[in-house]
């Protein structure tokens, strides 16, 4: 594939001034790159194709795998890219027009969907809108395979340190909504991403 170019980050942002193709070649792309990505001890999260005019932009989440804490460094995001670009370079079912690589990690601000989200949350502060109950913030205390165990903390004065209430279990499928909550202690990582959200290298 001529005239491609990769660029790294360490959070995926779309623009609004591309269309978003839905179709099997993402499938196909998530196939032909998972090997690669799996090789470098990484998560293929997802992979989706955004179209202006004739250029293409073939955008790549990697995350660390469920049972590690911490985010991608830019290092591993750089190297797994350099092996991707030469994947695709080197497609035979690929169409010929040029292309560029984006590959990213999903950030703190990734919904907390699946299992293995919750899963690589353990220890943070998370927001949870629960199905026909009371909405929970708490931390992740441990996680099985259907459900969540939180210690919520309770809203106190301002200046008062918080109070913790008992361990919560929540199934997952009464978890309508998760999401991280930054604190104090996580903001230099918070920084980190915002700091590099966006293309910040190319291979």
């Amino acid at each position: 594939m001529s005239d491609s170019e990769a660029t790294t980050s360490t959070d995926r942002s779309d623009s609004n001034s591309t269309a978003t193709i839905h179709n099997p070649e993402e499938s196909r792309l998530k196939a032909l790159l998972q090997p690669a990505v799996l090789a470098s001890r990484l998560y293929l999260e997802d992979v989706s194709i955004h179209v202006a005019g004739s250029h293409r932009t073939v955008h790549v989440v990697v995350d660390l795998p469920q049972e590690e804490t911490g985010g991608v460094s830019l290092d591993a995001i750089a190297d797994v890219s350099r092996g991707l670009s030469d994947i695709l370079d080197n497609d035979p079912h690929d169409d010929g027009r040029p292309y560029d690589l984006e590959v990213s990690s999903p950030g703190v601000g990734r919904p907390l969907t699946e299992p293995r989200h919750w899963h690589r949350a353990r220890g943070r502060m998370v927001r949870v809108n629960v199905i026909q109950g009371d909405n929970l913030l708490g931390r992740i205390a441990s996680v099985g395979d259907h459900d969540v165990t939180l210690i919520p903390e309770h809203e106190v004065k301002k200046g008062m340190k918080p109070k913790q209430g008992d361990p919560i279990t929540i199934p997952f499928d009464r978890i309508r909504q998760g999401k991280v909550e930054i604190e104090f202690s996580h903001l230099h990582e918070a920084a980190l991403e915002d700091e590099h959200n966006g293309p910040s290298e190319e291979a």
